[in-house]
């Protein structure tokens, strides 16, 4: 028997993007700034194929990873990702794209990419972040010039409009931060084993050029999966999210996002770059649990050492 998508999700695209909230950050509510949690997936300009990252090439004695992700709401498939890492030393550039499909693609017309890079110790210190996603009836894009995780410029095409009831963002509240992309770059906390339940504890900064937010994280259990092209330990992490400033603190989904128990994500290793990367991001919505799990895991090169530097992007 075919199950019937719930009527909610043809009936208010917009609802499309606030159930991400948390996991496709590139889905603001109304657009941007759900980026919320992690930064999952970047819903952009261009078709799907110019969206999608390639394959994994590794730079010059440094390591690649590309994810392929599955997106489903209360159980039913509405869009796919992909997350595409590039680490050299101490430097790193991320590539996120995403798309919806099936019903919701047709209804929103969904899709996007992102790019971020910088370097990281134990955590990413980001360069630069640009964004644009499209749906059936809108556009955005974001750009933001950084120093060190401190933003320098932040610029939104179409300007967000002001209804006078966000909190503001102050000048110290951009500084130290990571932008939604950067932000699923998880560094090794010290020189410890990938696997260490550590690397769970963490809080993440968040700015995506209009909205600041903390994502705090906090170590569950530890997991062994198989995937394709991956086998071995996972870090099941709790995450929170806290709102610090853009955000409109009587908007319903404000609320709820803060009382939201129900979220984690799965941190996996990539090896020969001390750093993970999601392997799944579980969401509680009002229309049901998000989740975004990966369905295929491929890497190349892998020598930690590698001290080359990534070419400017």
């Amino acid at each position: 028997m075919t199950r019937a998508v719930p009527a909610s999700i043809g009936r208010r695209s917009e609802d499309i993007p606030a159930v991400t909230m948390c996991a496709l950050p590139f889905l603001r509510a109304p657009l941007i700034s759900a980026a919320a949690l992690l930064g999952l997936a970047a819903l952009g300009l261009g078709s799907a194929a110019e969206a999608r990252p390639r394959a994994p090439k590794a730079p010059p004695g440094g390591a690649a990873v590309v994810v392929d992700y599955g997106v489903n709401l209360a159980g039913f498939p509405i869009g796919t990702a992909q997350i595409s890492g590039a680490f050299e030393g101490s430097r790193y550039r991320m590539d996120v794209s995403a798309q919806l499909t099936g019903l919701v693609g047709a209804v929103t017309g969904g899709q996007g990419s992102a790019r971020a890079a910088g370097s990281f110790s134990e955590k990413p210190l980001p360069n630069a972040f640009s964004i644009a996603t499209r749906t059936s009836n809108s556009g955005i894009a974001v750009r933001m010039a950084l120093a060190n995780g401190n933003v320098s410029r932040a610029e939104i095409t179409p300007p967000l409009v002001d209804m006078g009831d966000r909190v503001p963002v102050s000048a110290a509240a951009k500084r130290g931060i990571v932008d939604p992309a950067s932000a699923l770059l998880m560094p090794a906390q010290g020189r410890g084993d990938l696997a260490d339940p550590a690397n769970c504890n963490r809080t993440l900064p968040v700015f995506d050029g209009a909205t600041r937010f903390n994502v705090v994280l906090s170590y569950a259990e530890t997991r062994q999966i198989e995937k394709p092209g991956y086998s071995g330990p996972v870090l099941v992490c709790n995450a929170r999210y806290v709102a610090i400033g853009g955000h409109r603190p009587d908007r319903p989904g404000v609320k709820f996002m803060e009382d939201n128990t129900d979220m984690s994500v799965w941190l996996a290793p990539v090896e020969g770059a001390r750093v993970l990367l999601p392997m799944r991001i579980s969401v509680r919505t009002t229309l049901g649990t998000n989740i975004i799990e990966a369905t295929r895991w491929s890497r190349s090169g892998g020598t930690p050492t590698a001290q080359a530097s990534l070419a400017a992007h």
